[in-house]
């Protein structure tokens, strides 16, 4: 459910922790964490606050999309899930996509198109689903030879995984066929 400042005072009451402070604490103990699970609960606890359109300022200015985009260069799996997770729940917003974007996370949501984990590929699809639009430069990067055949793959593999296979032929439809 989307917050609003009346439903987060609600919810957060006199003594409640602001979201803010909540939010910086989080990312603290991320950065002080030292053992993997540690991480992984923490940046699926981030991943769920990225979908609300309420936490979006203080993700930014906490950092926190650059924390998904750096999650996604780990060879521990769970963290890239959680990672690419964020960012699609956050890149709908185009402030959030431009974070990405700038950041250099195009090129590592793509390399999660190869992932063997069903949720980073699911996740990276809607990613892309959402960021191919934000300039000439990312939408030619993401429409590559090799990453639309990758995608026409997973369209057609219907029988292998549905998700897959009803976000690629969203993307295509939306990216590629309404464009011919």
């Amino acid at each position: 459910m989307f917050t609003n400042n009346q439903r987060q005072e609600e919810r957060t009451g006199k003594t409640g922790t602001p979201r803010l402070q909540y939010l910086q604490e989080l990312v603290s103990q991320f950065q002080n964490a030292t053992d993997e699970q540690t991480k992984e609960r923490i940046v699926a606890n981030l991943a769920n606050f990225s979908y609300d359109p309420y936490n979006y300022i203080i993700l930014r200015q906490l950092n926190v999309l650059e924390l998904f985009i750096d999650c996604i260069t780990e060879p521990n799996e769970k963290l890239v899930e959680f990672g690419i997770g964020g960012i699609c729940n956050a890149c709908a917003e185009p402030k959030n996509a431009a974070t990405i974007v700038e950041a250099d996370g195009v090129p590592l949501i793509i390399k999660c198109l190869s992932s063997p984990v069903r949720n980073t590929v699911n996740y990276a699809l809607g990613a892309l689903y959402y960021i191919c639009d934000y300039n000439r430069a990312t939408r030619e990067m993401i429409l590559r030879a090799e990453v639309l055949d990758l995608i026409e793959r997973y369209a057609a593999a219907e029988t292998v995984c549905v998700s897959f296979s009803n976000l690629a032929k969203a993307f295509l439809d939306k990216h590629v066929h309404a464009s011919t």
